[in-house]
């Protein structure tokens, strides 16, 4: 039964956050605000709701390695899985904002929220603040990079949306609100019964189900795109989809319960695998061919998730 909530919770969170984002951008259309702005923010806040719902849920109900294992555990989930399946499907091509700014911004928020939570064991109300200010500095900063160079700015942004009826709107978000509420319980519940029924911690459940279920969209979107042959899914998508789970999703959630960390594997495993292996895609990016990441590195970074995945539970 737990397997099931599990699913169940998984697909409401899929279907929720789908509804949320089509509602978020036809609310924001009607008020006029530019396509630009909508992509760089309102999608990218919306399509964190999921991870959102299910690491607030679990703080606070108690479940705090949930909360962090979701995030840490999903964007490694990003690098290892999403990009290294589709690197392995169809070499990507790297661009030079990459390695100026999404990177560099990654790896920053990733020492930050280690710093965060290696200093008292807990991630408190101050610093859930501290990241939500700095997520809203990187969105200003990257709306003033998008107005200067326009081949950076999003396409994900249906103008059709603009035409929704007011009705269809609010139905859009009644339905992704209650699918992400609903889901996230299910889930959460789930997990905690499976991880007690196999006599494993709610942390590895987390960093390793849990996450690749909330990455399923990216992933989905990803292949879909790398088969087609068609380069929407950029590394930049993926490098903010991380951004966006620490500073917006643990911060938001830091701000409402403080997140402790009761799993030292927390501390002295999952989060020094999700800074390296963030870190190892700038040698990747440059060595020996630069600016692709092309089959061989797409498996590299696949089978170092893999790796990840089976430490977890062998632990």
């Amino acid at each position: 039964m737990s397997v099931f909530f599990i699913i169940l919770g998984l697909v409401l969170l899929v279907v929720g956050g789908e509804f949320l984002v089509r509602s978020s951008v036809a609310i924001s259309l009607k008020l006029n605000l530019s396509r630009m702005v909508i992509g760089l923010t309102v999608v990218s806040f919306a399509t964190s709701a999921p991870e959102l719902l299910v690491s607030l849920q679990a703080a606070l109900e108690g479940f705090s390695d949930i909360s962090l294992g979701n995030v840490i555990g999903s964007n490694i989930a990003n690098i290892g899985l999403v990009l290294g399946i589709t690197a392995m499907i169809s070499p990507l091509i790297i661009d030079r904002e990459f390695y100026r700014f999404n990177w560099p911004i990654m790896m920053l928020f990733s020492l930050a929220l280690f710093y965060f939570l290696s200093s008292e064991n807990v991630l408190s109300r101050i610093e859930g603040v501290v990241l939500v200010i700095a997520i809203l500095l990187y969105l200003f900063l990257l709306i003033r990079r998008a107005r200067r160079k326009p081949e950076l700015q999003p396409d994900e942004v249906d103008p059709d949306l603009q035409v929704a009826s007011t009705f269809k709107t609010i139905l859009w978000l009644a339905i992704g609100g209650a699918a992400l509420y609903f889901g996230s319980e299910l889930l959460v519940s789930g997990a905690v019964d499976l991880a007690s029924a196999l006599g494993i911690s709610e942390r590895v459940i987390s960093v390793t189900m849990i996450a690749v279920g909330t990455s399923v969209p990216e992933l989905a979107a990803s292949v879909i795109a790398a088969v087609k042959q068609e380069k929407a899914i950029s590394l930049g998508n993926l490098i903010g989809s991380n951004i966006f789970n620490i500073a917006s999703v643990l911060g938001i959630t830091a701000i409402i319960q403080p997140i402790a960390v009761k799993s030292e594997a927390i501390l002295t495993n999952d989060i020094f695998w999700m800074i390296g292996i963030a870190f190892i895609l700038i040698p990747l990016a440059f060595v020996p061919k630069a600016y692709a990441l092309n089959r061989w590195k797409g498996f590299l970074l696949f089978a170092a998730y893999a790796v990840f995945v089976s430490l977890a539970f062998i632990e």
